[in-house]
């Protein structure tokens, strides 16, 4: 953007794909503008290995996480968050960044913390409809809290949630829609590592499909601890399609799908709006603050998708499923454009402006 001041901003999050992926996307559209992001983050956390690898600088501390970790890990969480905020203020006195901008997870909390204690601008970005823990409790402070569900604008200060979306790559947006053939083709994805409840209910299904007559082609993405085992199997089935340890062009699976069988993670519900796909959603019963049950219940609220309990999706039930979704003519094609109603397609463009309004509005007061 030309003629734009160049200002440091601060990403914050990290631990997993879901957070730090969105990170880097409103990261490289600050860097289009002119700008100068940088990230905090740990050792274990993904960002060790995705942020290097994009072209921008990380700066380490060590902080693990308070929910659902044994008493333990809780304990050095709380020996880890003096020092740890400490080395971020030390940071941010050093850098000097017009604002920080932060996905929450406890990668963030230190971050926040500090960017409080030196009256830094922060900017919020809440993938689910249940805000995780950090940023529920920094939400009050935050200059702007960028949302993905309007069901989670109530728990930040009246007038500052906006609905956004989540930053999502722009080759799901750029999917036409498929024309329905004889064949079904469903995509089976538990993220990169799988799992294992979509993996066995899936290998319950395969005979089941094949008694019914059902025309379908499947596409599994097992992760890679179940697939040797897996693939084997289906190899000995009469069923179309493929059983793989990751898919690595995933907009190009969601393009070649009819229907999508999913966890309903921030990320896997935000591309499969992006790409106005309906889907089958199995939340992951443990998730923190049960947000995958939450991010489900919005989807099928609004006719984007099926919600089925984990412990009730066995191979019956998914059979029966698809069954149900085929025997209404046009049901198909109706959640999917339910999904894409529901798509944001410039978070990360938003989500850059954000952060430029709220160090304008702090360089002037």
């Amino acid at each position: 953007m030309s003629g734009t001041v160049q200002r440091v901003f601060l990403m914050a999050g990290g631990g997993t794909g879901g957070h730090v992926i969105p990170l880097l996307a409103v990261a490289e559209e600050l860097r289009r503008r002119g700008h100068a992001p940088f990230f905090v983050g740990t050792r274990p956390g993904l960002e060790s290995r995705l942020v290097p690898a994009a072209g921008f600088e990380l700066e380490w501390i060590e902080i693990g996480g308070l929910k659902r970790v044994g008493l333990g890990r809780t304990l050095r969480t709380l020996g880890q968050l003096p020092r740890s905020i400490a080395r971020v203020y030390r940071l941010l006195k050093r850098r000097r960044p017009a604002a920080v901008f932060s996905l929450g997870g406890y990668a963030a909390g230190p971050v926040m913390l500090a960017a409080r204690l030196r009256r830094i601008p922060l900017v919020l970005m809440e993938p689910n409809a249940m805000p995780g823990m950090t940023n529920r409790r920094m939400g009050r402070f935050a200059a702007r809290a960028l949302i993905s569900f309007p069901e989670a604008a109530r728990y930040f200060p009246a007038g500052r949630a906006e609905v956004t979306g989540l930053p999502v790559r722009s080759e799901f947006f750029a999917l036409p829609a498929k024309p329905r053939g004889d064949v079904l083709t469903i995509l089976i994805t538990g993220g990169s590592q799988g799992s294992r409840r979509l993996n066995q209910a899936a290998r319950e299904a395969w005979p089941l499909f094949s008694a019914a007559d059902l025309w379908v082609r499947l596409v599994h993405q097992t992760g890679p601890q179940a697939h040797v085992e897996m693939a084997r199997a289906f190899a000995e089935t009469e069923l179309e399609g493929e059983v793989v340890p990751f898919i690595q062009d995933m907009p190009l699976a969601f393009a070649a799908a009819d229907l999508v069988i999913s966890r309903s993670g921030a990320g896997a519900v935000a591309e499969l709006a992006a790409a106005g796909k309906p889907a089958i959603l199995v939340p992951f019963p443990y998730a923190a603050d049960d947000h995958q049950q939450r991010n489900a219940e919005a989807l099928a609220r609004a006719g984007a998708a099926r919600l089925v309990a984990d412990a009730e999706f066995t191979g019956a039930r998914l059979v029966e499923e698809v069954r149900g979704l085929l025997t209404e003519p046009g049901r198909l094609e109706r959640m999917g454009a339910a999904a894409r109603g529901l798509a944001r397609p410039r978070a990360a463009e938003r989500a850059a402006e954000a952060l430029e309004e709220a160090a304008g509005h702090a360089r002037e007061h």
